[in-house]
């Protein structure tokens, strides 16, 4: 089996960036993985696809040599199976919320005897290379979302769970969870209550012997989030670089021309 570069990488010191893809087409997922990132997630859950769209996204993504994954749209196993059958060398699982739940995704991802995973690997057997089964428990990564109020009161049982790999930190829910809503939802937070939220959740990990990762907005938080103890950053995504690109072109455009145009459609990201 093709091994997990991630996993060299952060057992070499080295931080790492992941891409995110929330647009379902093969061609713009290509661009994406073409760019550099170490790793690239198909989101599942808020992205505009669904599972026919993430094979043929993962198929044309594979030459990139990232390591790829998807973020699922919630904790239930059919899905995460179906999308380790496709080729996910990792799951990203939102709203864990207690070390049972934990639990239940590192079973979902592990063929017996560490879980309960179905075996049909259709197209990972083929994309991953031989040995497949023998070798996928130790090659895949199971990151549980710390995104609510609960997760962070169970945050120490959680990141203890035997055979999780990491805590991926969904910002903009876990702001609305510990604020109870005070606070509006985003990314790269500033506010004191938030960044020490931030610092206990890696500092869970470095407890534990577990990853942290975080979703970001910019790349200046993300360097700021290695510093702080993360091993892996997200940094925007398709849909968001496609609207900050043609954005700036448009206003670069008006500014030199003088020109104002009418149909603009504000608040869009």
């Amino acid at each position: 089996m093709i091994a997990n570069r991630l996993k060299a990488l952060w057992s070499e010191g080295k931080p790492t960036i992941n891409g995110w893809c929330s647009i379902g087409n093969p061609f713009t997922a290509e661009i994406m993985a073409a760019q550099g990132f170490d790793s690239i997630t198909i989101d599942m859950q808020h992205g505009a696809l669904d599972y026919s769209s993430v094979l043929p996204m993962f198929q044309a993504m594979r030459a990139s040599g990232a390591v790829l994954m998807a973020r699922v749209p919630w904790l239930e196993p059919g899905i995460i199976m179906k999308a380790l059958d496709a080729g996910a060398y990792g799951i990203i699982c939102p709203m864990v919320n207690s070390a049972e739940d934990a639990a239940r995704l590192v079973s979902y991802m592990r063929y017996p005897p560490l879980g309960q995973r179905s075996f049909g690997p259709t197209r990972v057997s083929i994309a991953a290379g031989a040995n497949y089964a023998a070798e996928a428990n130790g090659n895949l990564l199971a990151f549980a979302m710390i995104e609510t109020a609960d997760g962070m009161a169970n945050l120490d049982a959680i990141a203890a769970t035997p055979g999780l790999d990491g805590l991926y930190v969904g910002p903009a829910d876990l702001t609305l969870s510990l604020t109870k809503g005070r606070l509006s939802p985003g990314f790269d937070r500033e506010e004191p209550e938030m960044i020490a939220a931030l610092h206990t959740i890696v500092a869970a990990c470095k407890r534990n012997g577990i990853r942290a990762a975080l979703h970001c907005g910019t790349p200046d938080y993300a360097a700021r989030a290695i510093q702080w103890g993360y091993d892996m950053t997200t940094v925007g995504g398709d849909s968001r670089f496609l609207a900050a690109a043609a954005g700036a072109a448009i206003a670069g455009f008006r500014k030199l021309t003088e020109t104002t145009g009418s149909n603009a459609i504000k608040g869009v990201y």
